[in-house]
């Protein structure tokens, strides 16, 4: 048994992923979504260690209040501040984050995009933004730019890789090889564009962490300037396929997995 907790969770994606994947790799596992009320991660932990749970993915609000009740945290959760996966290894509970794993992969396999030496713009200073500035250091980028409204919080984001990271502006999008979009705006396909898609052009890649719709605004507006453009979706697809690396030691169909998450979006539209 494996599972996610959050609040709310009843539309989360990860069953069909993950039972996708348990499937097509003919493991006996199934996955289940956890609905736990914010402030009850600890007890939810506790839970899952006693019913013999082998694998739990993380999700908002629960990120940094299943820390206190994990046994050690990977070297990247404990940067980060927050779990998204936690593994069974013997009798401890061990804490990770495959967020920016995930995310690399998502530019490396699906895009063809190396981000070594190049010039990147991340909008935003969540939790999905800092994964992506740690895991663009990372990979050797040359320069990372964060654009938030909040400037504190941007300054917490360029604190996680001093000396490569800095704050900036989003009209500085025109010179980046890679411009992420980890805000919320787009999501459910309206509201304004984190910034002038006029900035955008051939030899970028747009990557917009909003999965739903398929083809956000951004997305749009990025392929109509000439530059690529991909959503969230394979973020999410790929830092699930990490936890499911991690929980069987089986390398998943990450194809499979995609199409399942396909098909629930397709239903819900």
């Amino acid at each position: 048994m494996a599972g996610v907790i959050g609040h709310p969770i009843r539309h989360s994606l990860s069953p069909a992923i993950h039972n996708a994947a348990y499937r097509a790799l003919g493991l006996d596992w199934l996955f289940c979504a956890f609905d736990v009320p914010p402030g009850r991660a600890a007890e939810a932990v506790a839970g899952a260690r006693f019913l013999g749970i082998e694998g739990l993915s993380v999700t908002m609000p629960h990120k940094a209040g299943v820390i206190p009740a994990l046994e050690r945290l990977t070297p990247v959760a404990a940067a980060l501040g927050a779990v998204n996966t936690i593994v069974r290894l013997g009798d401890e509970l061990v804490g990770d984050n495959t967020d920016g794993a995930g995310f690399l992969d998502t530019v490396r396999v699906d895009e063809g995009f190396d981000p070594a030496g190049r010039r990147c713009l991340v909008l935003g200073a969540g939790g999905a933004a800092r994964a992506v500035v740690l895991a663009l250091a990372g990979a050797g980028a040359s320069e990372i730019v964060v654009v938030n409204r909040t400037a504190d919080k941007a300054e917490a984001a360029v604190g996680l890789v001093p000396g490569l990271a800095r704050t900036g502006q989003a009209g500085e999008a025109g010179s980046a090889d890679l411009v992420v979009n980890a805000t919320p705006l787009g999501m459910g396909g309206g509201g304004p564009l984190p910034l002038d898609p006029a900035v955008l052009g051939p030899g970028q890649l747009v990557v917009d962490l909003v999965y739903h719709p398929a083809v956000t605004p951004l997305v749009e507006a990025a392929r109509a300037r000439g530059a690529a453009a991909a959503n969230g979706l394979g973020m999410l697809i790929h830092q699930a396929a990490h936890a499911i690396r991690l929980w069987t030691g089986e390398d998943p169909p990450t194809e499979v997995m995609s199409a399942a998450a396909l098909s629930v979006l397709t239903r819900r539209d």
